[in-house]
């Protein structure tokens, strides 16, 4: 249980980093919400994969460049998941962008992310 709990801190971490670039390119910088929603991902993914190493699954002792790979597969299926997700919400359910990254990203989030992470990139 104190593993999903510092999971999720984490998630959160990145997520506010997702979110802040996401908003920051789309309100700022006028940028395609799509292309703005995989620059958020990727530097959220960055930060998650970083705390997930050191601090939530304390897998410091395993090699890097593996665990980077493992990490970049599931990531990359993140990605996807997110980005289809957005645009399906955004464009066939219509709610606002914003509202699409949330909803869409804690879906992910909980299921996807997590147990991808536990089970097979920091095992």
């Amino acid at each position: 249980m104190v593993t999903f709990v510092k999971a999720q801190a984490a998630s959160l971490a990145a997520t506010i980093v997702d979110f802040a670039v996401f908003i920051l390119l789309t309100t700022v910088f006028n940028c395609w919400y799509l292309a703005a929603s995989i620059t958020g991902t990727i530097s959220g993914g960055i930060t998650n994969f970083l705390l997930g190493r050191v601090w939530v699954f304390d897998a410091t002792k395993g090699k890097i460049p593996l665990q980077a790979f493992k990490y970049l597969l599931v990531w990359m299926g993140n990605l996807l998941l997110v980005t289809g997700g957005v645009f399906v919400v955004k464009e066939y359910v219509g709610l606002p962008s914003l509202a699409s990254k949330i909803i869409v990203s804690l879906i992910v989030g909980f299921t996807y992310n997590y147990l991808l992470q536990k089970k097979f990139v920091f095992k």
